[in-house]
């Protein structure tokens, strides 16, 4: 165990990871995925972090923010966060920097859990030996049988929750809803995501439709940002039926902001944005203080040891997108077994490195985004 070590080092690194085929949901649709990565170097030990966004994370990780963090003491990661804060003030602190503090909030954490011998979940304080995740795909793109396919594997597999994505046709929402629920049986929980596709009032028609067909969630169904929006869903739809939003949250004020309005029934939460290990925590316990349970957003690698620390957790999102390509670049993926995440207890920090062979085809440098071939 190293009882004194600096960070000595950041290295970001952007890799753009074509999907299998083209994606789509409520609001946007996409044909790759990019992927940053961070190694934080210092006391003979590397940590590693990520996030997915965009590549012009990494300049602001080899500049603003290692200008920042260098020298510091690695095993004082909540210091350097607020350095990394202080550090982007004039560069603008949601979106893209809190993306690239995240990345690196998580690479320290790492590295920390690292110099001590330690895994991740072990140094935040375990509540839980696993947490549940639940299955996530089903783009509005995909065809009904295609749909019917990834959501009935899914449930073949132990997953007793699954979600699709809904709004990008509303008229034909319902009746891909009720394939669903004809691929998973009775006893899978299903869920929607309209990432904010709807109006208010269409979002209440479309509550009441889903909950028919015994949907329990229903996750950004106007935008996050309208609060009372999401208040008047919550008040006004049926019983039974969760409203979740908060994974554009990038700082814990954005969360406080969404629980005092008493907007959602689930909070949910992105390590990969929301500044991190350090401010997924904190996430967690104004959850903790206002009653609310907590939902962890994508990156499964990355919230299996959250969602085992945090107190008020609910489940853990198993996103097609993030689970494939970690699964093909990360070195350490475990995978979903029965339907729940269970952290590497064998393995120091994350328990991850990057394939760099494997990686290396789709490196990207310049901070483009274009996808490579």
């Amino acid at each position: 165990m190293k009882r004194e070590a600096f960070v000595e080092r950041l290295t970001a690194r952007a890799f753009v990871v074509p999907t299998s085929e083209a994606e789509e949901d409520g609001t946007f649709d996409w044909t790759s995925t990019t992927l940053v990565t961070v190694d934080a170097e210092g006391g003979g030990e590397r940590g590693f972090g990520y996030s997915y966004g965009s590549a012009a994370m990494v300049p602001l990780v080899g500049g603003l923010l290692a200008d920042a963090v260098t020298g510091l003491d690695a095993l004082a990661v909540e210091s350097a966060w607020r350095a990394m804060q202080r550090a982007v003030r004039n560069a603008g602190r949601p979106g893209i920097a809190a993306c690239a503090i995240s990345a690196v909030d998580v690479a320290l954490w790492d590295l920390k859990a690292r110099l001590l011998g330690v895994p991740l979940v072990r140094l935040l304080g375990a509540a839980r030996r696993s947490v549940p995740a639940y299955g996530s795909g089903g783009f509005t793109n995909a065809s009904v049988p295609e749909l019917k396919r990834q959501l009935g594997e899914w449930a073949e597999a132990g997953f007793q929750r699954v979600k699709l994505k809904v709004g990008a046709n509303p008229a034909d929402d319902v009746a891909r809803v009720r394939a669903a629920r004809e691929a998973v049986g009775r006893r899978v929980e299903l869920m929607v995501d309209a990432n904010g596709a709807y109006e208010r009032k269409q979002a209440l028609e479309q509550a009441e439709s889903f909950a028919e067909l015994g949907v329990r969630w229903f996750e950004e169904p106007v935008s996050s940002d309208d609060l009372e929006g999401l208040r008047f869903l919550r008040d006004r739809g049926p019983g039974g039926l969760c409203i979740a939003a908060g994974e554009y949250g990038y700082e814990p004020r954005y969360f406080r902001r969404m629980l005092e309005a008493q907007a959602v029934d689930v909070l949910q939460a992105d390590a990969t944005r929301c500044l991190g290990v350090t401010g997924f925590m904190a996430a967690a316990r104004l959850c903790e203080s206002f009653g609310v349970p907590l939902s962890a957003h994508t990156a499964p690698s990355l919230h299996a040891h959250l969602g085992c620390a945090a107190g008020p957790m609910a489940h853990v999102e198993y996103f097609h997108d993030h689970a494939r390509i970690e699964e093909l670049l990360f070195d350490g993926f475990a995978g979903a077994h029965a339907g729940a995440l269970w952290p590497d207890l064998g393995r120091p920090g994350l328990g991850l490195a990057l394939k760099e062979r494997d990686a290396e085809r789709f490196a990207i440098s310049g901070g483009t985004d274009a996808a490579v071939a």
